[in-house]
């Protein structure tokens, strides 16, 4: 599971607005958001960048290992 929705909510930012920044569409940043796909690995990186933050940030650990 992904913490894009709680990352993007504390910085004030909108999904429309980090779509527009990858450069995919708002539907595929959507499941992103509502984790019912996960990014791969690659984009998990250029996500942290723009979002200034660790992919640690992004990623639920303990959902993660639970899992």
């Amino acid at each position: 599971m992904n913490r894009i929705k709680e990352v993007l909510e504390e910085k004030g930012l909108k999904q429309v607005w980090l779509a527009e920044k990858l450069s995919k569409s708002y539907n595929m940043v959507n499941s992103y958001f509502q984790n019912r796909t996960q990014p791969s690995l690659e984009l998990l990186f250029q996500i942290a960048k723009i979002l200034e933050v660790s992919v640690k940030d992004l990623i639920d650990l303990k959902t993660s290992i639970n899992e």
